[in-house]
């Protein structure tokens, strides 16, 4: 049967999960870029950098690597918020945020592969202008692809729709990993015990290094068409508006929203949303630091090939997924505030495990490389599974506190927060690691886990709200068909 907008007349809300599906495809998009990126970017700049100042020791530049990171989630804190507020000032034929969706995911898989031609051909600045070209695309479709699940999903029902969307955002990261992984068998990369197999040479094979990149160009643009293609903003919009007006209803938060522009937020909302901020921002502070160097980490201070550290993703992005199935129904019956604690709890203790079992657990050699250490693989899954019932819960938590003419702008708060550390965290890293300070990379876990206990002491300040959950319908009664 076709289903009714108006649910209220049948007493309850139910998500469309087809539809939630599909715009799960941008944040596919978006997360594939990124995974790509991350995992590739920091070492080559730190080769390239290598060569600039004539040097082998690659702890000397990490302080330019984690610098050049952070210039780009620099740029990204600035354009997140204004294009998050234009996309909501914006009225067109295909809607508010999928013209940003569509130039900004085309513009960015056309310059994306060009960054390891120019890294292959030694050009420093020709690789870092090239970044920062995906990076402006990659901020301008951001913000819109991340806005348009809650522009069309009741606030009870954001983070079950949320589980979703990452769920599909992993899957991209899953794309990119694999590919990275095959390529990474080539050995066109190596170790600091074999600077000859090293991938920073122009007589290797450019296709090695630039097929990630390229099969991540393609992936991104048939995820767009996708989008594009079945999923009609406006008619949609028009069709959820009776289920938008109830959820509103039901949202879990203190006071009512405001509704005008001009409207000031209450004193107890506003301080819920600078407390979810703030803890976002310390958790990411951990995230990023971990993001940026485990490849280093696991090149220069392990020893080992890098497709361990990529394997190592996949394990993560594992424990992530299991994270977004439970994540929404944990808090359909905690609560969200307390879904993200006990997620906090766990990426903790994880990354405490980490760090003891670095010290106690001696390293093993085959074939010329170290051995990936076992128990990564289990801090990871345990670590992506904590951070999954965060993220899922996170967001929702921030634009509940917003009308529907605001999810733009207060996507652009959520994502500033978490720019802004992943601009800060790169920098203070990497020169914390300068051999000055006698540090080696083996501080990356305790810097995480110092970071993720802040977070957790911020995040405990937050109040737990629970939905007026009788009107949202479960089982097989939330599954929404249609003819």
């Amino acid at each position: 049967m076709k289903t009714n907008s108006n649910n209220q007349s049948s007493g309850g809300l139910k998500l469309n999960y087809k539809r939630t599906f599909i715009i799960g495809f941008a944040f596919f998009g978006i997360l594939l870029l990124w995974q790509v990126y991350d995992s590739w970017a920091p070492t080559m700049l730190t080769e390239l950098f290598k060569e600039a100042f004539n040097t082998t020791n690659e702890r000397d530049v990490q302080y330019l690597v984690g610098i050049m990171m952070a210039i780009d989630n620099l740029a990204a804190l600035i354009m997140l918020p204004i294009f998050g507020r234009l996309s909501d000032k914006t009225h067109t034929k295909l809607g508010k945020r999928m013209p940003y969706i569509l130039v900004g995911t085309f513009c960015c898989a056309v310059a994306f592969p060009f960054i390891p031609v120019l890294f292959h051909f030694h050009n420093l600045a020709g690789t870092i202008v090239m970044m920062a070209v995906v990076v402006f695309f990659a901020m301008m479709y951001r913000n819109p692809a991340v806005a348009l699940m809650p522009d069309i999903t009741p606030k009870p029902l954001r983070s079950k729709a949320n589980g979703i969307i990452n769920i599909m955002g992993y899957i991209g990261g899953a794309f990119a990993t694999v590919v990275g992984l095959v390529f990474s068998f080539s050995k066109y990369l190596g170790t600091k015990d074999n600077p000859n197999e090293y991938w920073f040479n122009k007589t290797a094979n450019i296709w090695l290094v630039e097929g990630p990149f390229l099969v991540a160009s393609v992936l991104m643009v048939i995820s767009a068409l996708v989008l594009f293609f079945t999923v009609k903003e406006n008619k949609i919009a028009e069709e959820v508006k009776g289920d938008m007006e109830l959820g509103e209803k039901l949202a879990a938060i203190e006071d009512s929203v405001a509704n005008d522009e001009d409207e000031r937020m209450s004193k107890a909302n506003k301080t819920m949303l600078l407390l979810i901020l703030a803890a976002e921002f310390l958790w990411f502070m951990s995230e990023n630091a971990v993001g940026t160097f485990m490849g280093n980490y696991t090149i220069y201070f392990l020893g080992c090939a890098h497709s361990s550290s990529l394997i190592n993703t996949i394990v993560g992005g594992v424990g992530s997924v299991v994270g977004f199935l439970i994540g929404g129904i944990l808090a359909g019956k905690i609560g969200r505030k307390w879904t993200i604690f006990s997620g906090l709890g766990l990426a903790i203790l994880s990354t405490v495990i980490w760090i003891i079992c670095s010290y106690t657990v001696p390293p093993i050699t085959s074939s010329g490389f170290n051995v990936f250490p076992i128990y990564l693989y289990f801090v990871w899954f345990i670590k992506g599974l904590g951070m999954s019932l965060v993220h899922v819960n996170s967001f929702p938590m921030v634009v509940e506190l917003c009308s529907s003419k605001k999810i733009g702008k207060f996507t652009g708060f959520y994502y500033a927060s978490s720019m802004a550390a992943q601009t800060l965290t790169p920098c203070l890293l990497g020169l914390i690691l300068l051999p000055k300070f006698n540090l080696d990379f083996s501080f990356l876990p305790i810097y995480s886990v110092i970071c993720l206990a802040c977070s957790i002491i911020v995040f405990a300040f937050v109040k737990n709200v629970k939905p007026n959950a009788k009107n949202i319908k479960k089982g097989l009664e939330a599954l929404d068909v249609e003819d």
